[in-house]
């Protein structure tokens, strides 16, 4: 299944230090699989996975959850870009495709993610297309599994209180 081999190779990426290396060198793939095939398999109106591809096959992926938090609004589970694909747009593509999907469904409702501490890089993508930090609390071990994860490592919540900014963002970028 292409989206679980990309969320795999994008953990592997991104996540050494907070996640074990035996997980990530592991177990990873089997893991992100089974996650995967139950995700897709129970087609959850309450959710959406958005697929960006090529010639070659899927290149990126965000995943939300509509009404994860009262507070919070919808939940960007996931968003990976394949690593040859990454500083070409296809991040923030999938991020206004994603605050469309949401505003389709609720007119008020605001995106929040979770990034690792360490991740530097993805903190600068979504503080650059306007998300503001609101949070750290520590990451939870992948499956419930705590040796998963390497030491103790934190993750920061980002939020966008209007999505619309990101939809806007990308029309400027395209016009």
């Amino acid at each position: 299944m292409p989206v679980a081999a990309l969320h795999a190779d994008s953990w592997r990426r991104h996540y050494r230090g907070a996640y074990s290396d035996a997980f990530l060198d592991g177990d990873v793939v089997v893991d992100r699989l089974a996650a995967w095939t139950e995700r897709l398999e129970r087609r959850d109106p309450g959710s959406c996975t958005i697929l960006a591809e090529d010639a070659s096959g899927l290149i990126g992926f965000a995943h939300t959850v509509f009404d994860e938090d009262p507070s919070w609004g919808a939940l960007l589970d996931n968003i990976h870009v394949a690593h040859a694909h990454q500083h070409r747009g296809v991040g923030s593509g999938l991020l206004s495709r994603t605050a469309a999907a949401v505003a389709a469904r609720h007119q008020r409702s605001g995106i929040h993610l979770w990034v690792l501490e360490q991740n530097l890089d993805a903190q600068a993508f979504y503080e650059a297309r306007g998300a503001r930090r609101m949070e750290r609390a520590p990451v939870l071990p992948p499956g419930g599994v705590a040796g998963r994860l390497a030491g103790s490592p934190h993750k920061l919540r980002y939020a966008w209180d209007d999505p619309s900014v990101l939809i806007r963002q990308s029309r400027t970028l395209e016009g």
